[in-house]
């Protein structure tokens, strides 16, 4: 069997936790930022711990993450 291919886009969007998580960045951050608040600006940046509804689709993606 062939090696099946990495979806390279999604393999730029997610990153992989230490202990298996898959970890992903905030939407909503990148521009249109006047109207939203410094505090919200602040939480943006940070990444986030995917759900566990929607992991499986994510390994879909990436057969070997």
């Amino acid at each position: 069997m062939p090696k099946i291919k990495n979806n390279r886009a999604a393999a730029k969007r997610f990153a992989r936790t230490g202990k298996g998580k898959v970890r992903v960045r905030h939407a909503y951050a990148s521009h249109i930022l006047g109207k939203k608040s410094s505090k919200r600006k602040r939480n943006l940046r940070q990444s986030f711990i995917l759900d566990k509804t929607n992991v499986k689709a994510v390994h879909k993606l990436l057969p070997y993450f």
